[in-house]
């Protein structure tokens, strides 16, 4: 099954907060290798989270269908003249390694260079999270030495990465 890439509208609003639960949290996100299902008890987004970006000329948010089903996002938000933020990157966990969450990343950078004219795309990654920090660097992207910090279950400090690329 191969996923079309598209820009998401309010109609699809439901499908991607769907999605990225199932691989983000719960035991649905058990089943891919990119969950956070252990690190945090709360939901990953909301319904009025997703819908809010398309209310912002400053975000935009990919889609990927296939049959008819949304299996793959990802959020491209401009936070300075000449960076964007690459987020909620989401996989179906039955479709995850299969090579779409690549495609999504490099729709995702063509977003951000044609629409936001930006020279840098950045990331945050859970630095505890080892294989997804090793998945990214084999996408281009490399540590900027910045480290942000979340509260995950439990009151458990965590740290996030911060990575990015040349565009």
């Amino acid at each position: 099954m191969i996923a079309a890439i598209r820009p998401a509208t309010e109609a699809d609003a439901e499908g991607i907060r769907s999605l990225v639960e199932r691989a983000y949290r719960g035991d649905a996100a058990r089943g891919g290798w990119t969950h956070e299902a252990d690190l945090f008890a709360s939901d990953r987004t909301s319904l009025d989270e997703v819908l809010a970006v398309f209310a912002d000329p400053d975000r935009t948010m990919l889609v990927a269908t296939a049959d008819g089903q949304t299996v793959g996002t990802v959020t491209i938000a401009r936070i300075a003249p000449q960076r964007c933020y690459l987020g909620m990157l989401a996989v179906d966990p039955a479709m995850q390694a299969g090579g779409l969450g690549r495609r999504l990343i490099a729709a995702a950078e063509g977003v951000a260079r044609d629409r936001f004219a930006v020279t840098t795309m950045e990331m945050t990654v859970i630095s505890s999270r080892h294989e997804l920090l090793d998945w990214y660097l084999r996408q281009g992207y490399a540590p900027n030495g910045e480290l942000r910090h979340l509260t995950g279950a439990g009151g458990a400090q965590l740290a996030m990465q911060v990575l990015e690329r040349a565009l």
